[in-house]
Formats: structure tokens, sequence, C-alpha cells
């Protein structure tokens, strides 16, 4: 009996040793959560065996507990790599279109061929498709999908509206004079935005303000004003635009103008385009000239020129075109018993049946934790704490080889009794 019962304190310090060398080992591994080796006594009793002198039957490793405290976070110089800081897991896909899941704390991204976002064993990241105003469409985690990274926000935006809110100085003077785009004595103010036609190619829309006089316009006040407008130098009104103020400086004139197709183009784009020049907020007061918004719904062709990612998990994508996009947002999941995980290598874990079902939530909500974007988290291995025990498990492995060691020799003496 003596003999198995230090064979399994020898057994156990082994079981301890393997599992502290394992910390160590990992101690620089990204997303790595430190074990902990669970021991329990071994006792065999019968309704008829005295208690009081029952010595036990020595010790066996009751769980090999995984610890999923916090880990440091590092911060790095890539917009791509990501840490959870709190509770949650990173949803992995080994393959587009599957429904095979993983889960990680390793937030160590890049892209690959196809700019999909994945992790050094080539694992997709998984992501909830977003709104326009961030937020997910579903937070099922079947209906997640891999997170891409488009290198061009796609084909270009013909520009179909212009709107325009602008500030006429009252005290302007009339202008005489015929009007001439290249002669600025005959107009009072001017403004200027680009356009797009169909192909992406940029084009300058230019709107010249032109104050008329009383007799010009019979309307009995010094408050109606012209407006032109040209494309490229080229006039795209078959008449200007009367812009008629009330006395209190308000437009009361109609505020569309669509203008005429962009025939004069002949780079190849749609010659049907029409672009509509919408007045918002016109006014005529006794103050400066002033554009207090000016904007259009076009867009040329824009190329990738930055990435974030915000603490709920939103990645957004910047274009050179000005345009940004909403590419989705990172899935977490959770589990009621994290310790249950099954570990699966390469820092990752499935589900099982003592971890219960995984769910799957936006990080920064609820009991999910936030992502912190160009950051790490490191293992949580404490190196002070694993080489104490390290030396705690090498005495009791001596301890337990030396009952061993004095079992032998008590029965080696009993064998020598003549």
């Amino acid at each position: 009996m003596s003999f198995n019962i230090a064979l399994s304190g020898v057994n156990a310090a082994q079981k301890d040793l393997d599992v502290t060398a394992n910390n160590i080992a990992n101690v620089n591994t990204i997303g790595f959560k430190e074990s902990r080796a669970e021991f329990a006594d071994v006792y065999a009793n019968s309704i008829f065996a005295n208690g009081k002198t029952q010595t036990g039957s020595g010790v066996k490793t009751a769980a090999v507990a995984q610890q999923f405290h916090q880990g440091a976070l590092q911060f790095t110089n890539n917009s791509l790599d990501m840490a959870i800081n709190g509770s949650g897991f990173f949803v992995m896909s080994n393959e587009q279109g599957s429904l095979d899941r993983s889960f990680s704390r390793a937030g160590a991204f890049r892209l690959n061929d196809q700019g999909y976002v994945v992790n050094s064993q080539g694992h997709f990241l998984q992501s909830f498709a977003a709104n326009t105003d961030g937020t997910p469409t579903g937070l099922s985690l079947a209906a997640t999908q891999p997170l891409r990274i488009p290198a061009k926000v796609g084909n270009p935006t013909a520009t179909s509206n212009v709107d325009l809110s602008v500030n006429l100085p009252a005290g302007s003077a009339v202008i005489t004079a015929a009007f001439d785009p290249q002669d600025s004595n005959t107009y009072s103010s001017s403004t200027s935005t680009v356009i797009y036609d169909s192909l992406g190619e940029a084009h300058t829309l230019t709107q010249y303000f032109v104050k008329k006089s009383v007799a010009d316009t019979n309307a009995g006040t010094d408050n109606e004003w012209e407006m032109h407008a040209y494309v490229d130098g080229n006039n795209v009104f078959d008449a200007p635009l009367a812009l008629v103020f009330d006395d209190n400086g308000a437009l009361t004139s109609n505020a569309e103008k669509q203008t005429e197709a962009f025939a004069f183009l002949n780079n190849g784009s749609n010659p049907g385009q029409q672009v509509n020049i919408r007045l918002g907020e016109v006014t005529l007061f006794a103050s400066s000239f002033e554009v207090s918004s000016m904007e259009q719904n076009g867009s040329t062709v824009g190329r990738l020129t930055k990435v974030d990612v915000g603490t709920d998990g939103l990645v957004r994508a910047t274009f050179s075109n000005g345009t940004t996009q909403n590419l989705g947002i990172v899935a977490l999941a959770r589990f009621s018993n994290e310790q249950g995980l099954t570990q699966i290598g390469d820092t990752q874990w499935r589900e099982s049946m003592l971890s219960g079902e995984a769910l799957a939530g936006q990080p920064n909500t609820g009991v999910f934790g936030s992502v912190s974007a160009a950051s790490l988290e490191q293992s949580n291995t404490n190196l002070t704490n694993e080489l104490v025990d390290l030396i705690t498990a090498q005495r009791n492995f001596q301890a337990n080889s030396r009952a061993l060691e004095v079992n032998s020799t008590l029965q080696q003496t009993i064998l020598q009794i003549r």
C-alpha cells in the first residue's frame, strides 16, 4: 500500500511540474491563459472499516484548471492587433462559409491575400454586419461572417445632387455690366465645389451670384439676385436662376434648379447625367458672403487610407475620396463556464458540454469586454509565482521519491530476515 501511496505522490508532483513548466514555456505567448494543477486525496473505506485507523490511499489529479483572469496589454503599431479588455473571446472560423467556430483571446491579426482579417494560422476573424449608424444587424453566432478590408471603396458614384446654403451680402453693389465668368467685376460673389461624372472623373462646378438693379428686374426693391452655374467653364443653365428675397432677407423664389445634361463632356461618361443644384438656407443679410454648407453626393474611386477599430468593435475604413465605410463589428462570445472549454492548441478553444453553449454579443455591451485596438493581451502567467511553484513541485517530487526509497529499503530488510 505504501508503495502505491508514494507512487501517487510522485505522479502528482510530476503533473504539477508539467503544468508549471507549460506555464513558463508560454510566458510570451499572446492570449495564453495559465493553468493550475488541482489535487484531491484518495480515500477508500467501507461501512465495516474503522475510520479512526484509515490512512488514505494517496493523491490524484482532480483537474488542470485554466485561469482566465486578464493579462496585461501590450501596445503595438499594427491597427489590426486587438485585445479584449474584459470577458469574452474572439470568434474564429477555419474556412469561409463554415459554421464551425473556435474561440481565442489572441488578437494578433493580419490580412491574407484576399483582404480577409486572419490570425497566424490563417483562421478568419468573424464579425457582425453593421448598419450605417454602427449598430449590428444581428447578434446570432451563426450570422457572423469573415471580416474583410477592401482595398477600394467600390465603383464611382455620379453626382446627382448639390446642396448649397449661403448668405449673400445685402450691402453689395448693384452689377450693371453683362455677366462674364472671366471678369470678377461682373458678379458679386462666387463659390465652387467638385462634382463627379459616371466614370469618377472630377469636374469643377462654380456658382456665380449677381446683384441686379431695380431697373433690370422691375421687382421694386434691390433684393433680387441671379445665380449662374458653370461646369469646367461651360454654362449649364439655359437662363440664370432668379433669387428673390423679402425685406427680412429670406428667399422667396424657387429653391431648386436642374442643370442641363453634361453633353459637352466627351470623356466616355454618361452623357445624360443630370445634376440638381438645390438651395437650402439662402439668406440676404447685412454681413459678408458666407457658404454655410456645400455638399454633393458623388464620389470617385477611393483607395484605403486608414482602418479604425472602436472599443465597441466597430471596424471603420477611411478612403482617399473622403468617404468612410462600416466594415463590420468584431464578434465576441462568452460561456457560462470558461474553465470547461476544450483546448485545441494555437491559443484556441472549442465549446464543450462543460463550458455550455457560446453566447454571442457586441464588445463593450453588457458583460462583454471592450476591444482595444493596436494592442495585444499578453500571457497572464506570473513568472515569479511559477518559479516558486517549480521549486515546491521539485521538493514534493524529491520527498515522494524518498518515500519510495524508504519503502524499498524496508522491504529489502524484511526479505533478508532469516
